[in-house]
């Protein structure tokens, strides 16, 4: 890092990009469910249908990226405590996320969770270091949407919540 760089003032500053809030998850080498909460999915092309993240320093990702599968899940502004329940590392394990979870299978076998906006199914492309994090290129394989009505999850200035687009 530069000698000079404020990075508490650069993380204050982009606090105020907000984003969208999803769960990456697949399975571990034992097919045990694993999961890992990401504020960075982004879509990245039509043509092919790309979609990206960045993940950091994470003892998930290992063990669902050795899959090569995943599905993101798309959460509400009612899945707060799910959001934080992914977003920490685990002590006993990541497997005991999904303790009391309800989920079900997606087309490509990874778990959906229950009550999500949508599901996104896809296939690792590449992985590229991006200084502290790493860039997760994949190439979308399936796409679903849900019946729940609730507002998409945000996450802004530090804090998870919601966002309502007037005029709609």
């Amino acid at each position: 890092m530069t000698a000079n760089f404020d990075s508490a003032r650069f993380r204050q500053v982009l606090g105020h990009l907000p984003t969208g809030v999803v769960i990456v998850t697949g399975l571990d080498a034992q097919a045990q469910p694993i999961g890992v909460t990401i504020g960075s999915f982004v879509s990245v092309s039509l043509d092919p249908p790309y979609v990206g993240f960045f993940i950091g320093k994470s003892r998930s990702w290992p063990d669902i990226s050795r899959g090569t599968l995943f599905c993101a899940n798309v959460l509400s502004d009612a899945q707060t405590e799910l959001c934080w329940r992914f977003a920490k590392d685990p002590v006993d394990g990541a497997a005991n996320r999904f303790d009391g979870l309800d989920w079900q299978k997606s087309s490509n076998g990874m778990p959906i969770l229950s009550g999500i906006l949508a599901s996104i199914d896809c296939t690792v492309e590449s992985v590229t270091p991006a200084g502290d994090h790493r860039f997760v290129l994949a190439h979308v394989t399936s796409l679903h949407t849900t019946e729940v009505t609730h507002d998409a999850m945000i996450f802004y200035k530090g804090k998870v919540g919601g966002v309502a687009i007037h005029g709609i």
